[in-house]
């Protein structure tokens, strides 16, 4: 299988030890939902709100 846009920008976040990303999912991210599932080395935490997304990761 070929590397997809959303592959190669998980690639490079775990090449800069990201652990984490916070969002809302929905039509415009769903090419990187599907490359988040066949990877296990970043968590997705889904929120409610894009916004509430934004709050928890500058908390974070």
């Amino acid at each position: 299988m070929t590397m997809t846009v959303g592959d190669f920008l998980l690639q490079r976040l775990d090449e800069w030890r990201v652990g984490r990303i916070y969002g809302y999912p929905g039509d415009g991210i769903n090419g990187f939902l599907a490359a988040m599932r066949r990877q296990d080395r970043i968590r997705f935490v889904q929120t409610r709100h894009e916004e509430l997304a934004a709050f928890m990761a500058c908390a974070h």
